[in-house]
């Protein structure tokens, strides 16, 4: 067993830690108070070969895998610009075209996506459906030669700044079981028919979450990726890099609270020494280091065991379950460091808390993540 990165992985870590520390948070604090993207940096992220580095070298990618990928997103995060788009243009949609598209639908979709011209948003969470995927209400049904997709999508990132959604719609039922046949279409963000209303939420981040709305959206025949019916299986093969940019985001939201709240305890004195003397303030420190390691641990062994086609499954939600908790903790113990000025926008600290808070809820909760582990780890009666 080898736990060092390899030298080109531990050359990518730098150039990204690099080209990420060159925008800061100060950056994402500016954009996010403006109501802006982070289009600046997402293009040169892409413009460096980043955002495809686990794409085939054959679409304009690095030929590399999601390890890669997941090494860019944390240290994205650690420099205080997280992208929750890395979870789903990327990590999803470009990880599901190069496994299920066809040649034509990669020559299409990859290379923009790889190189930052081309986001892809990802729709499959409904109101009426949450987790459970079997009731998916949203359909296409098949018109001549193309098809025709009607529904709701609810709590979908980034479709402002979308070219396209991929979209996962019942497309038939299963007649032995009554669970529906599920099948993945993309969708232009600018199609007939198709209407995205933003929902305010309370995170302060660029990333906007909006509701859905197809009706009667014309689709051509090349709009279907991969085998119809086939769609449950595509997205469960896109739903363990989604958990692992995830794990990634939250471990490196860890290290940069943990880095401001080290340097601000070992300046910042009172009664004639530094805070960070004080056990109290250090032992809450040194816990999150180690929980926010131990996350990082999982999301490499996850990200190994999906590079090496692996079952990742177990390892991917363990490591995302880590990274939320340990991310968030880190981050409220950081600002509890700061006391006052942890609340302060100057110290950078509070206005990440939604996006950390996210992370315990979204992609997959932290119940979900406890069912799966209980369920298929623990062999335990299934609980829902």
């Amino acid at each position: 067993m080898d736990f060092r990165l390899s030298p080109e992985q531990e050359m990518l870590k730098e150039a990204a830690a690099k080209l990420a520390a060159g925008f800061g948070h100060a950056y994402f604090q500016q954009k996010t108070a403006e109501g802006g993207k982070q289009e600046e940096l997402w293009a040169a992220l892409g413009e460096a070969g980043f955002l495809g580095v686990h794409l085939p070298e054959a679409y304009s990618g690095g030929g590399m895998g999601i390890s890669e990928l997941a090494i860019v997103c944390e240290e994205v995060a650690a420099a205080g610009c997280p992208l929750l788009l890395m979870l789903v243009s990327p990590a999803i949609c470009a990880t599901l075209i190069a496994r299920f598209g066809t040649d034509e639908q990669k020559s299409r979709w990859l290379p923009p996506m790889a190189t930052g011209r081309t986001k892809m948003a990802f729709a499959i969470t409904e109101p009426d459906a949450g987790s459970n995927s079997h009731r998916i209400s949203t359909a296409a049904r098949r018109d001549g030669e193309e098809w025709r997709l009607s529904g709701t999508k609810y709590y979908i990132s980034g479709v402002d700044e979308a070219d396209a959604v991929l979209v996962v719609a019942r497309t038939g039922t299963d007649e032995a079981t009554g669970r529906a046949r599920l099948s993945l279409f993309i969708v232009d963000t600018g199609a007939p028919g198709f209407e995205a209303t933003h929902i305010p939420v309370e995170i302060a981040a660029p990333e906007k979450q909006f509701t859905l709305f197809f009706d009667e959206v014309v689709l051509g025949s090349d709009r279907l990726l991969g085998a119809e019916g086939d769609g449950l299986h595509q997205v469960f093969a896109g739903l363990n890099p989604e958990r692992l940019m995830g794990a990634a985001i939250g471990c490196g939201i860890g290290r940069f609270a943990l880095e401001r709240a080290a340097s601000y305890a070992r300046q910042r004195s009172v009664w004639g020494t530094p805070i960070g003397t004080h056990q109290g303030l250090a032992h809450p420190l040194a816990e999150s280091k180690v929980e926010v390691e131990l996350a990082r641990l999982m999301l490499a062994k996850a990200a190994w065991c999906y590079d090496h086609d692996l079952d990742a499954a177990e390892a991917a939600n363990m490591a995302k379950f880590a990274a939320a908790e340990a991310g968030l903790s880190a981050l409220d113990r950081a600002m509890q460091v700061h006391g006052g000025n942890g609340l302060a926008s100057e110290y950078g600290l509070a206005d990440l808390w939604g996006t950390a808070r996210l992370l315990r809820t979204a992609p997959v909760s932290r119940e979900m993540i406890l069912n799966f582990v209980a369920q298929h780890s623990l062999h335990l009666p299934k609980s829902y």
